[in-house]
């Protein structure tokens, strides 16, 4: 878990660059690489702050991103994701935990299907022929702040506080 104030601030930067990936899917559907390369290569700092050892700690990390990237260009080439979502999600793979990474996936699949049951409600009020796009980056960001929030913050214990 998290030790010292330079990973709380690399922390951070993951949580801002997750918003910033989700509203650039939902303006442009696009997420730029040089966002999810700057995840990427943030990813070792984060270790190195973290005291993650390089065995067999890293290689688990790159690993998993390794899985994580083949499954997801299978899904890309068949045409069911889009490449910057891939890319995001297989950034993130160098971040959290694997066994974590697997609450993220769970999180991001129910806020994907309730942002595709939205979108397409909407795009049926609407009236729209075309091909529904759903920002699926918005959900793999939901996902990861999720992610952030309940294993990475600082646990406060507000009983002095209020008993």
């Amino acid at each position: 878990m998290p030790e010292g104030h330079f990973h709380y601030v690399l922390l951070a930067g993951l949580a801002i660059a997750l918003v910033i990936a989700a509203f650039t899917d939902i303006r442009r559907r696009q997420i730029d690489n040089w966002l999810t390369l700057g995840i990427a290569l943030a990813a070792p700092l984060f270790w190195w702050a973290g005291g993650v050892s390089l065995w067999p700690g890293v290689a688990i990390q790159l690993g998993v991103a390794l899985a994580v990237f083949a499954v997801l260009a299978g899904l890309f080439a068949l045409g069911w994701m889009g490449g910057g979502d891939v890319k995001l999600l297989t950034a993130l793979a160098l971040w959290i935990e694997p066994g974590i990474f697997v609450q993220l996936l769970i999180v991001m699949a129910l806020a994907g299907g309730v942002l595709t049951v939205a979108m397409g409600a909407w795009h049926v009020m609407r009236r729209q022929r075309d091909r529904l796009a759903v920002p699926y980056g918005v959900a793999i960001s939901f996902g990861g702040l999720w992610v952030l929030c309940t294993h990475y913050l600082p646990r406060t214990d507000f009983t002095g506080i209020l008993g």
